[in-house]
């Protein structure tokens, strides 16, 4: 743990129109990788549009090394920033959707009681559609080295 700069916590909500691989539908579930790290949400079955509202959690060591499908380098930007005591709702920035990204539509950092909370919807790459509804969130636990 002395290591660790913190957690990154993804909240998988949901999938949108996700691509059929069964008959009809599909078993789907999500895979997070990162730097040796591999985490999944349960599989929800029969569905093209599940309904995950899991938390997976990472420990970050380097804030450069990327994850599959998510590009955290405007978040960790706003937490540089040393916010505080904002109203709660305070668009800090957005992230607008492009070629080099997996986002389908705009993506805010939103001040939220004293956390900086990220929604994205990411398009899912190297299929033919589907998209994934994921949050962002720091965690500073005790004994993690300062970052921000």
């Amino acid at each position: 743990m002395e290591n660790w700069l913190g957690l990154l916590r993804l909240r998988v909500r949901r999938g949108i129109n996700l691509a059929i691989r069964d008959t009809r539908s599909s078993d789907p579930c999500v895979v997070v990788t990162m730097a040796g790290q591999k985490l999944k949400t349960r599989v929800i079955n029969d569905t093209c549009n599940p309904e995950w509202n899991d938390e997976l959690t990472l420990s970050i060591t380097d804030i450069n090394v990327p994850i599959n499908l998510i590009d955290i380098r405007p978040y960790v930007e706003c937490l540089r920033m040393g916010l505080e005591n904002l109203p709660t709702g305070t668009v800090i920035t957005r992230v607008p959707p492009s070629r080099t990204n997996c986002l389908s539509d705009e993506s805010c950092c939103v001040w939220d009681n004293g956390r900086i909370l990220q929604d994205t919807f990411l398009r899912l790459r190297n299929v033919e559609c589907g998209e994934i509804e994921v949050q962002i969130e720091w965690i500073n636990p005790p004994g993690c080295k300062e970052v921000f």
